[in-house]
């Protein structure tokens, strides 16, 4: 007990097909299947605009360098 045969599992599927119909199960797993094709296609392009918002090497390696420069105390009138 608590464990379902393949037998049960045939007939959960016939019942599901005369409930649904094959035709509306096929429309489902392509529903699902365009579903995960978006999906994946939206990740890629979060990963483009993550690689686009990276700076260019050139840009990192002058990063940690400074640039010395005299600051002038202002005077008010």
């Amino acid at each position: 007990m608590g464990s379902f045969s393949i037998w049960h599992w045939l007939i959960v599927l016939v019942i599901v097909m005369l409930v649904f119909g094959t035709k509306k199960l096929g429309n489902i797993g392509t529903d699902l299947g365009k579903a995960v094709k978006g999906f994946k296609d939206g990740m890629k392009g979060e990963e483009e605009k993550d690689q686009a918002a990276a700076p260019a090497p050139a840009q990192v390696a002058n990063k940690g360098t400074t640039i010395d420069v005299e600051a002038k105390e202002k005077t008010h009138s």
